[in-house]
């Protein structure tokens, strides 16, 4: 749910608007109040809890994106026009920005955001990107922030993929093991540079299954991870692949860059997200992946230390409640909703 900390601004579905633009809106009630102006919130529908325990969750599955569409709906309306812009930026040291939907929308950027992060920088404000899509690295998010004219060091962006890759470095991940990747060149490029050993990936998107009598899929028995993020080249080969090593190798891990049931690949629709692809794993496996990305506090946590950041100077900015506004208030930040994307 919704709490004092958030902070929700107004945007058309094409444009940012600045945090000084008088459409910005705060809400000054508590989360509290909140829950005693929409009764749903007291049914035990706080967001964290639909997304981790679904299988556990009151709501009916057909019914939870009503009930998310509902919520979405009556949290903008219950914050009040933000008075002053200025204290929120200036009660808090760092902004983190979402990519996909705040940024740009496909291949292009959203009206106002130049100005907005300028606006930032001159005040002196740290600047960080954080993505849940998988699909580039570091380095190639960097070049699209140019593409875009957009001023962006390598080192102020944080993708899913180098997340997946940060988190195996974390836990000591055996050199001795392997990888199997469901998942595009990101997420390969961020292995290599850890120097972590892979397999799979796009160079499995053109294998296929013979389902016939006494066949046989071998696989990797080195296979020490499967991680799965958005995978446009995403098929039954690799679901079975990714099934076997997760169930017949001992303490293989199944790691998920996230879970978004949609993303944004073009400005024109919304597509399936790397959520699909997840789902599609967890089905076969009956096993809970380990999130890394969005709105694990994984990368959170990775940030704080990498930066010397104290959480509560910190302010996440994104369009979606269930994975950047939970993202940020898991990790105990101030947070930011514009409605440029979902």
């Amino acid at each position: 749910m919704l709490s004092s900390r958030t902070v929700v601004a107004v945007a058309s579905s094409s444009s940012f608007l600045p945090l000084s633009h008088p459409a910005a809106a705060s809400t000054s009630s508590s989360a509290s109040a909140a829950a005693a102006s929409y009764p749903f919130l007291n049914r035990r529908l706080a967001f964290s809890q639909c997304h981790t325990n679904r299988d556990r969750s009151i709501i009916p599955k057909p019914q939870r994106s009503r009930v998310m569409e509902g919520f979405k709906t009556r949290a903008a309306a219950a914050a009040p026009q933000l008075e002053d812009a200025d204290a929120l930026i200036d009660s808090v040291e760092t902004f983190i920005f979402d990519c996909d939907g705040v940024i740009w929308k496909g291949d292009k950027l959203i009206d106002g955001v130049p100005e907005t992060l300028d606006m930032l920088r001159s005040r002196g404000k740290r600047l960080v990107f954080v993505t849940n899509n998988s699909t580039k690295s570091r380095k190639q998010y960097g070049k699209k922030f140019e593409t875009l004219g957009l001023n962006v060091n390598e080192e102020e962006i944080f993708a899913s993929s180098f997340a997946a890759a940060a988190y195996l470095k974390s836990i000591d991940f055996p050199k001795d093991k392997k990888v199997y990747v469901i998942g595009e060149e990101g997420i390969l490029k961020e292995l290599d540079i850890a120097g972590i050993q892979y397999l799979g990936g796009p160079e499995d998107g053109d294998k296929k299954i013979e389902l016939k009598p006494g066949y046989f899929l071998e696989h990797d028995k080195d296979v020490g991870a499967v991680v799965v993020g958005f995978d446009r080249y995403f098929n039954y080969y690799k679901v079975q692949y990714g099934t076997l090593c997760i169930r017949e190798n001992p303490g293989c891990l199944f790691i998920a860059t996230n879970r978004d049931a949609v993303t944004h690949l073009t400005d024109a629709q919304e597509w399936a997200g790397g959520g699909s692809m997840v789902g599609a794993v967890l089905g076969s496996t009956k096993q809970e992946p380990l999130v890394v990305g969005k709105p694990s506090t994984f990368m959170m946590d990775y940030l704080a230390k990498e930066f010397g950041i104290t959480k509560s100077q910190i302010c996440m900015v994104g369009d979606r409640l269930d994975t950047d506004i939970l993202f940020g208030q898991n990790g105990g930040c101030k947070t930011l909703l514009v409605l440029s994307g979902n």
